[in-house]
């Protein structure tokens, strides 16, 4: 099969096997997922000692807790014995420690090794050293973000900087105080895609006007096809007649107190590399995170986040929540039918980008450094 030559105003994307084969995925999971920062759990849902959650990053499951003293700490979920999964419980609460099921090693919040049968006559094993094997952990936007690598990477660069990169400066998020926001609906999308065509998706909106109706009711720019987030400190202006960032358009909630009158009445979208998605509007913010589980399947966990007295009312937020819930049901009804695609012979050489998708291929020109001359 001849391979097509690239017109001039087309730039080529990934090869198919980028998106199938499960030894990339395995050089992804090692080379990204395991040595970026990811973003872990929401700092809230642990809100007492001893509450934990466990999370898939990368080959490895990592335990988060909150500790007595009220910090949130993570570790890897393996027992320093003989290492059996200490929790195998997605989320959970333990009174005082983290207890082995298998053979009693105990541990408290901290991750010292504290009890075990028999330890007492083991005078030699230096409970610290015998401790669960920490994972780095750093909190922003009022999530648990967590690196397995043995160095991370500096958070302020590739983490904060998404935020400088897109909006021009962290000023420009911190004024949605996302940290002190109230969690008013979460829904998780089991994905039959490979976890780059979210991604992908995300980052362009030359599939808008095809597939998301009730979004460019509201946003009328993202029918020409434009991704705001492509432009630096650009929000996506609301309709004339749109009243609020609801899947009808009519009234939302109070603007956010602390976001300023030029963020007023638009919509920005950041992608925080490898697998975060903000996106604010003045009353609320929606954040997905994404887990890899496997070369053509993604969790999406999303959640819409409110004031809390806005929250704490009761008031009906389903027109609010149900506009990103109809563009994410599109959205991802549009990467499992192109994720079939990526092992058909003519898909083999890639396809391409127009204009308006060419920053996709910044995303492409990462992804390869870092998998280096293997993903090659």
């Amino acid at each position: 099969m001849t391979t097509t030559p690239v017109a001039p105003s087309l730039v080529a994307t990934l090869p198919g096997h980028y998106y199938t084969d499960p030894e990339l995925f395995r050089l992804e999971q090692e080379r990204v997922f395991e040595s970026m920062w990811f973003c872990a759990v929401r700092s809230a849902d642990l809100d007492k000692p001893g509450a934990f959650r466990t999370v898939q990053v990368g080959r490895e499951s990592v335990l988060v807790t909150r500790s007595r003293t009220g910090e949130l700490r993570a570790f890897l979920n393996v027992c320093r014995h003989r290492g059996a999964q200490l929790c195998t419980q997605e989320s959970g609460e333990v009174r005082r420690n983290l207890q082995c099921p298998y053979h009693a090693w105990t541990y408290d919040l901290d991750g010292k090794l504290v009890a075990a049968p028999n330890l007492t006559k083991m005078p030699d094993v230096d409970r610290a050293e015998y401790g669960l094997i920490k994972v780095a952990l750093r909190e922003w936007l009022g999530y648990a973000w967590v690196c397995l690598a043995d160095e991370p990477p500096s958070f302020e660069e590739t983490v904060i900087g998404a935020a400088v990169e897109r909006l021009g400066n962290t000023a420009a998020i911190d004024r949605y105080r996302t940290e002190g926001l109230a969690l008013g609906k979460r829904i998780t999308y089991d994905v039959k895609s490979n976890w780059k065509l979210i991604v992908e998706n995300f980052m362009e909106c030359y599939h808008c006007a095809t597939i998301h109706p009730e979004l460019t009711e509201v946003l009328p720019e993202f029918a020409d096809g434009y991704a705001a987030q492509y432009y630096v400190g650009h929000g996506a202006e609301f309709g004339d007649e749109v009243k609020g960032f609801t899947v009808d358009g009519s009234e939302g909630f109070g603007k956010l107190p602390a976001v300023a009158e030029d963020q007023d009445r638009r919509y920005y979208a950041m992608t925080v590399k490898p697998t975060v998605f903000v996106n604010l509007v003045p009353d609320h913010v929606i954040l997905h995170r994404m887990f890899p589980m496997a070369e053509d399947r993604t969790i999406v966990e999303c959640d819409w986040l409110y004031a809390p007295e806005v929250v704490e009312s009761g008031a009906d937020l389903s027109k609010s929540v149900e506009l990103f819930h109809r563009v994410n049901a599109q959205d991802f009804e549009a990467c499992e039918r192109t994720q079939p695609a990526m092992s058909s012979r003519a898909y083999r050489g890639g396809g391409v980008l127009v204009p308006t998708e060419h920053h996709i291929g910044i995303f492409h020109e990462w992804l390869l450094k870092q998998l280096g001359a293997e993903g090659a």
